[in-house]
């Protein structure tokens, strides 16, 4: 009895998300998740604590996390593996230069495998600005083959918008044409929701158009009143908490859940990324639709 009462006084006295189960952090009945974090978020934080760092990814209650996969922010591959499991962190994901999985495949697949990962992209196409349809065309050649080579070891891969792709091109943009000349198969998308507002896209047309492309998400938001471009770059301060800037989350989750998005990471690039993460993470649990 003592100790059933121990378990209830500690259950009310738990505040989310500290003590969220962990397969629901940062959801709600209407958004299913899952909700991971892209350690990018805490680069600055690993730099200078080590694996110290990821005690708040832990605390937060998260579970999924997406990695680097050439850079572990001072951390060797073996003390962030180590330092993962510690924590009960599970890798799914990794961004990685083209570069790298195409000219050093075998170490790309035996890094992927040493993690446990799922996926595998990038999240920046190499390029000269600006982009014009036969540096896609290119690009495209290279993501193909990038899928094949992964494909071969089990591996997705993937590639995550970072804005300068939605160029007019015709009668749409070139990100249309990317994602119409790379194999549906070996080449699947990253939305991130920050990098298709900036150019003045829309996150739930996109999803909407090309329903069977999107497998993972990068949650974040626009701080209200940034006028975007082409460019891919804008201040770290415009990355602001979720659901306090341009994103509507509610339209855009619902949307994500309906085309089959399988995993949703918060990235927070700002300076108070610390303080920003539990009110994303209180946010998504609150949202409805």
């Amino acid at each position: 009895m003592k100790r059933c009462l121990f378990v209830l006084s500690a259950l009310l006295s738990c505040t989310a998300p500290l003590c969220s189960v962990a397969q629901s952090v940062g959801t709600s009945p209407s958004f299913k998740g899952p909700v991971g974090l892209q350690l990018y978020s805490l680069r600055d934080q690993i730099k200078q604590q080590g694996a110290t760092a990821l005690d708040f990814a832990k605390a937060q209650g998260f579970v999924e996390v997406e990695i680097g996969l050439e850079s572990h922010y001072g951390l060797t591959a073996e003390a962030m593996k180590a330092a993962l499991d510690a924590r009960g962190l599970k890798p799914i994901a990794a961004h990685a230069s083209l570069d790298f999985i195409l000219n050093q495949t075998d170490k790309a697949v035996a890094e992927a495998k040493r993690f446990g990962l799922q996926y595998v992209g990038v999240a920046w196409a190499p390029h000269k600005n600006p982009l014009d349809e036969q540096q896609v065309l290119k690009i495209a050649e290279g993501f193909n083959q990038a899928g094949k080579l992964l494909k071969a070891h089990g591996l997705q891969f993937f590639y995550h918008n970072h804005g300068f792709e939605f160029q007019p091109y015709k009668d749409g943009t070139l990100f249309d044409l990317l994602v119409q000349k790379t194999d549906p198969d070996l080449v699947k998308f990253e939305m991130d929701v920050l990098w298709v507002l900036h150019p003045g896209q829309d996150p739930v047309t996109l999803l909407k158009k090309y329903p069977n492309r999107w497998a993972l998400m990068h949650l974040k938001d626009l701080r209200k009143g940034v006028k975007g471009d082409f460019s891919g770059g804008t201040s770290l301060d415009n990355d602001v908490a979720l659901g306090s800037g341009q994103a509507d989350y509610a339209a855009i989750l619902k949307a994500a859940q309906e085309v089959g998005v399988k995993h949703f990471f918060i990235e927070d690039e700002s300076p108070v990324v610390l303080q920003q993460i539990p009110n994303s993470l209180k946010f998504l649990s609150s949202v409805a639709f």
